[in-house]
């Protein structure tokens, strides 16, 4: 079987059911407690202004370093994508989710091709469902999408969800050049060059209320493979939750911003300045909590290492260079996983043995 992904019944269709306890095959109840301080002393994710930044205001450019370098992640306001798109989008991906099944069904994974709709990789032999659905699509470059995706989403949600990708398209490039001027690297393109003929996918996530919210999972902890992802929270509740100083700290959703996250090839192509974090997603027993998820990578048969003006006798380089395929292929294999597969291309300096 390989790496094929077993097929999960929809969580969603469980849910609705109004069951008062959870399968077995959804219990894992050895997660890290969810309970967070949530006092106002706890540390708050970094609000980056992208309208400051593209009026070279250097104290935001200096906020988004220390953001990328101490958090990984940061809220991004003022994005500059049309208000009213994202509403589009927001209510598409809704009604979306609340499709009847017949209808959904005809998006669904199979075992060989991961994309549609489903879980997100289920390994065979753990037989461990996370609480949530997904619908994941490749959405750029055109000629690897499929065609009974994409274009079978029912309008004006299919315009919608076009015109939405190709935006976050266009704004990862812009704050993939803000990093650059961040990380004072001299060639403007060195980083972005990378992404030019990138690829991008978008998985949207429903994750359903759950009648034993600490006993389940609705995304195991991870960090992107990707290198950058834009991340949209549908409806205002809070469920996202990264790992800061060995602890677990809930992002509470902006009205009108994305999360942004740096992901492990970034990390790379960074030398280690930037961090790719951990993070999961948490289930409640109130209200289903809706995302949508950017994911963008740098172009396929493209050698990955760490940006060459990063690399001096002062900060020799922290990665092995290797091909993009070799790091997805290595990572699905490592089941995602924490960031364990990071790991594996880190080259072990003697100094930090």
């Amino acid at each position: 079987m390989g790496d094929t992904s077993i097929l999960a019944p929809s969580v969603q269709e469980l849910a609705e059911q109004g069951i008062t306890k959870v399968p077995e095959q959804y219990l894992q109840p050895n997660q890290d407690s969810i309970l967070v301080s949530n006092t106002t002393s706890s540390p708050q994710l970094p609000i980056i202004d992208f309208d400051k930044l593209l009026c070279e205001d250097g104290i935001e450019l200096e906020k988004l370093d220390n953001a990328c370098k101490e958090w990984g992640f940061f809220q991004l306001i003022n994005h500059g994508v049309n208000p009213s798109l994202v509403e589009s989008v927001k209510i598409g991906v809704q009604q979306f989710f609340h499709l009847p099944m017949e209808e959904k069904k005809k998006f669904w994974q199979t075992e060989e091709e991961l994309q549609g709709s489903g879980q997100v990789y289920v390994a065979l032999e753990e037989q461990k469902l996370r609480w949530g659905d997904m619908f994941y699509v490749k959405t750029f470059p055109l000629h690897i999408r499929l065609p009974h995706l994409i274009p079978c989403m029912p309008q004006p949600f299919r315009d919608d969800f076009e015109n939405y990708s190709l935006e976050l398209k266009k704004l990862c490039f812009k704050i993939i050049e803000r990093m650059t001027k961040a990380l004072k690297i001299q060639q403007p393109n060195e980083l972005l060059d990378f992404f030019e003929e990138g690829d991008q996918s978008i998985r949207m996530n429903y994750y359903p209320p759950c009648p034993q919210p600490d006993q389940v999972i609705g995304l195991n902890p991870h960090s992107d493979a990707s290198a950058l992802t834009i991340l949209l929270q549908v409806n205002e509740m809070q469920g996202l939750q990264i790992k800061k100083d060995g602890m677990w700290v809930p992002i509470n959703p902006l009205p009108n911003a994305f999360v942004v996250n740096i992901g492990d090839l970034l990390e790379i192509m960074t030398n280690g300045i930037y961090r790719s974090i951990e993070h999961r997603a948490t289930a409640n027993s109130e209200k289903e909590r809706i995302s949508v998820a950017g994911f963008h990578n740098i172009q396929m048969g493209r050698d990955l290492g760490p940006a060459p003006s990063l690399v001096t006798p002062e900060t020799p380089a922290m990665f092995k260079a290797i091909t993009l395929e070799e790091y997805v292929n290595g990572y699905l294999a490592s089941k995602i996983k924490g960031k364990s597969y990071l790991d594996v291309v880190r080259i072990k300096n003697d100094i930090h043995a």
